[in-house]
């Protein structure tokens, strides 16, 4: 594992210094804080990098020691959209770390994976094949290793990819476009297949993603159907990629699957936060906003955090604000 760049604070835009007390500082709101994360995410993944790039790296990878899991699992999310390799090694301590939260873990080895890492293969196959590590992991691990794997292979510069409305780097890209349209039926075969590579079946995932945007398009709500289902799979790890996708999509035909997974008490904490943030993110919707609410009190901790997230973007979504963000002259303190 390769060190971590030495930090210094010297000549760091102050700015940069605002956000980072903002996002490390364990008696500020939650909502502020993850605001002031994608403040930080966006200089984080600016292209090309700049002087702010490096900073804003290491201010959001010291927010690793917060007590918020679901706080700490959005860090890592965040430096794997950065397409910079100097977030590896933050992300390889915390999913080397088997003291640190499940949620954590998975969401540094699909960082790991969206970064295109080469040098991370060997230890996420180690921990692919590890039988002592959660599913999870060895599911998340699984499908990093052939992203990866793709990323740097001759079948990818043969591919022809459809055009997709979402800047995310994601777990898998979507099926090549051949030359039919693929159907939204023989998506959603291959998405419930549970006998085909985890990797296969979350392309098909962000086909059908691809097909439900924008939300007027003929296929969008099928497609939003089809995806549904997914939330019925065996694998927690593949539940949850649905209800970031229907994050993702903000489409209103969603709705009740989100609302479902959110109020079943049986479901994993991973699946339903994420399902919280997605209708969160559909906040202007009729009665999203009171459904959410009653969660505010949910036994699950990751969940009333997810709920406290939820409600700031509802508000967010509500006021048509630009940016879910800290606006720089708000990120620093009060004197």
């Amino acid at each position: 594992m390769a060190p971590a760049a030495i930090e210094t604070t010297e000549g760091v835009d102050p700015t940069i210094l605002a956000l980072r007390k903002t996002l490390t500082s364990e008696s500020e709101p939650l909502a502020r804080r993850f605001r002031a994360l994608f403040s930080l995410k966006h200089l984080a993944c600016l292209q090309p990098p700049t002087e702010r790039t490096l900073p804003a790296i290491q201010a959001i990878a010291a927010a690793f020691s917060s007590r918020s899991a679901l706080l700490k699992h959005e860090l890592a999310y965040c430096l794997g959209q950065s397409k910079n390799f100097d977030a590896v090694p933050y992300l390889q301590d915390v999913l080397g770390n088997r003291e640190e939260d499940v949620m954590c873990r998975h969401e540094a080895a699909e960082a790991l994976g969206a970064l295109g890492h080469s040098g991370s293969l060997d230890m996420l196959k180690a921990m692919r094949d590890d039988k002592n590590e959660p599913d999870v992991i060895r599911e998340t691990c699984d499908i990093a290793v052939d992203r990866i794997v793709w990323e740097n292979s001759e079948e990818r510069k043969s591919e022809k990819l459809k055009q997709s409305d979402f800047a995310s780097i994601d777990p898998a890209p979507p099926l090549p476009m051949s030359s039919k349209e693929h159907s939204i039926p023989e998506l959603e075969k291959t998405l419930l297949d549970t006998s085909l590579p985890l990797f296969q079946r979350y392309r098909a995932m962000f086909a059908l993603r691809d097909l439900a945007s924008p939300p007027d398009l003929p296929t969008a709500v099928p497609a939003v159907q089809a995806l549904a289902k997914g939330l019925q799979d065996p694998s927690a790890l593949f539940r949850h990629e649905i209800a970031f996708v229907f994050g993702q999509l903000c489409h209103p035909a969603a709705i009740p699957s989100l609302t479902a997974t959110l109020s079943n008490k049986e479901e994993v904490g991973m699946v339903r936060h994420e399902a919280a943030e997605a209708l969160g993110s559909l906040g202007d919707e009729e009665g999203v906003e009171e459904t959410l609410k009653k969660f505010r009190n949910d036994p699950e901790q990751v969940v009333r955090d997810s709920i406290i997230v939820a409600l700031d973007m509802a508000e967010y979504e509500k006021n048509g604000e630009m940016e879910y963000a800290l606006l720089p002259d708000t990120a620093v303190p009060a004197a």
